[in-house]
């Protein structure tokens, strides 16, 4: 599915205000990739929306699902898109043809807060900056292999590829999980009897001193455990599962290209969705910036004020990652400006002191910059998330009450509010699967553990996860976790799913089971 690119040239009232905007954030330190942009309708607008922001993708019913969600949110006034951003190299972005003068101003001054963001944040720092190629690269290897393999084929192996596109390890591109292995190593280190141990030449009459027996016996069993971890399959928990099955699962050539893009954009789009608070928090916090500051007009603030109102505005029961970003930018730079940070400040019990305090130190700006570039948004939370800012802007975790049916507040204490934000963040609040075991009881069956930190998996995603490993895998497939408070093995053989509660084992199950369809 692709929507050709007219080559929309700016006008020039919008080129001119690009030049400006551009100036005005190059004045205040942003440094950002060259960016290009297109004005579109909102049908367009909304076609480019659902490919995720690229005017060529895959073909696949998914895109014109979100299409058809996106342009009737429109048409009943659900929802209006009034700007997209692609971390590319140059960056595109695209305005809404219908927009106010004053929408076009503010979203040009967003996006240059989004493009400085992506090209400097640590965690964009290994994402493919040809994106915009590349995406349109898989839609022509794609449509090849539907040529030779057929629409249904094809598009149905996609479906269980995207159910299963969030497992993988979003740390991966920065931490080495594996020893590299080289092809060319023929040696063969299990020629060697590990049971024997390496003794020292001696004497027979100083042998027990120089060959101690119990120093002995300890180096053999550690070449036996390291004999048996090297057997093991995979040889640690593999996160990265996509990967486990790009290397290990029974596919044919065109299933393996197929996984390997949509594992490829998976990695791709990891980053935003790390990053997510921060990253809209900086940008509106930039529009905000130089909105106010630089390019507002007298005849415009109402308007100004009305849509950055309905920006920020924040629901019942969810979290405005552009509330909280922009508003925890604007703490640490007032802080840092003031000087409220450090053992000193900390162990200030005096509240009116801390309330005053103001050692006009001017590092606000400086210290911004510095966490836009390090941080995700778990660290960022973790970091800069105190209590005095929970007060000032009353925040609060809540919990659903199952007897009433609705949503009431759990509690108003720090930690407990910072752990529920922290929990919702860490892996995008997704569960974290890792592959245990690639050949689960010497029957090339494929076993996964659930890290369970409280929270059950629904069990109707967990069978259908299963019966897209299956899929891919051809064998039975399993996955621990816990249900009700007790370990359980999940289990689905391409037939039948099976729940089978562990017993003292938690690897293999017992013999009794629960069948469900």
């Amino acid at each position: 599915m692709s929507i050709m690119s007219n080559e929309h040239n700016l006008p020039p009232d919008l080129a001119a205000l690009q030049v400006e905007t551009e100036q005005h954030a190059r004045d205040f330190g942003l440094d950002f990739y060259d960016t290009i942009f297109e004005v579109l309708d909102y049908d367009e607008l909304s076609e480019i929306a659902a490919l995720g922001g690229f005017p060529t993708r895959y073909p696949h019913w998914r895109f014109g699902m979100e299409y058809q969600q996106l342009s009737k949110g429109y048409r009943y006034g659900l929802q209006k898109i009034y700007e997209m951003v692609i971390n590319n190299d140059p960056c595109y972005a695209y305005l809404l043809r219908c927009n106010q003068w004053v929408d076009q101003k503010l979203v040009m001054a967003h996006v240059y807060g989004h493009n400085d963001f992506f090209k400097n944040n640590i965690w964009f720092s290994r994402t493919n900056r040809k994106m915009m190629d590349e995406t349109a690269n898989h839609g022509n290897r794609i449509r090849s292999h539907m040529e030779r393999q057929g629409e249904d084929a094809v598009e149905n192996f996609i479906d269980s590829c995207l159910s299963l596109e969030n497992l993988i390890d979003i740390h991966s591109p920065f931490i080495k999980r594996r020893d590299n292995h080289d092809r060319y190593d023929f040696r063969q280190d299990d020629s060697e009897d590990t049971s024997i141990p390496s003794k020292f030449q001696s004497k027979e009459y100083m042998d027990a001193f120089v060959n101690p027996p119990a120093l002995l016996k300890q180096q053999a069993n550690q070449r036996e455990v390291e004999r048996q971890k090297a057997r093991q399959f995979p040889e640690q928990p593999e996160r990265d599962v996509l990967l486990f099955l790009l290397e290990h699962a029974p596919l044919t050539p065109w299933q393996r290209d197929v996984l390997s893009i949509v594992r490829q954009e998976a990695y791709y789009f990891a980053p935003q969705g790390q990053t997510k608070i921060m990253n809209e928090g900086w940008a509106s916090y930039w529009h905000s910036t130089i909105m106010t500051t630089r390019t507002l007009s007298p005849s415009e603030v109402v308007d100004y004020a009305d849509h950055h109102s309905g920006t920020m505005a924040t629901q019942p029961g969810r979290l405005n990652p552009y509330k909280l970003g922009i508003e925890l930018f604007r703490d640490i730079e007032e802080r840092w400006n003031k000087g409220q940070f450090g053992s000193e400040y900390d162990d200030c019990d005096n509240y009116e002191a801390r309330e005053r305090w103001d050692k006009k130190l001017g590092l606000g700006r400086e210290k911004i910059f510095e966490v836009r570039r390090i941080h995700n948004d778990v660290t960022f939370v973790d970091t800069f998330l105190t209590p005095d800012f929970c007060r000032r802007y009353q925040m609060f975790s809540y919990k659903h009450n199952d007897q009433n049916e609705t949503y009431e507040i759990e509690s108003r204490e720090f930690k407990q509010i910072k752990d529920r934000l922290l929990f919702g963040l860490t892996n995008f609040g997704q569960p974290i699967i890792r592959i245990k075991d690639g050949n689960f009881r010497n029957r090339g069956e494929l076993y996964l553990q659930h890290e369970h930190f409280g929270i059950d998996l629904k069990l109707d995603h967990a069978q259908d996860t299963l019966r897209h490993l299956n899929r891919l895998w051809t064998r039975p497939v399993h996955i621990e976790t816990v249900v009700d408070g007790r370990s359980t093995l999940l289990s689905f053989d391409g037939t039948d799913h099976t729940i089978r509660p562990l017993g003292g084992s938690t690897h293999e199950p017992e013999p009794k089971d629960r069948r469900r369809a």
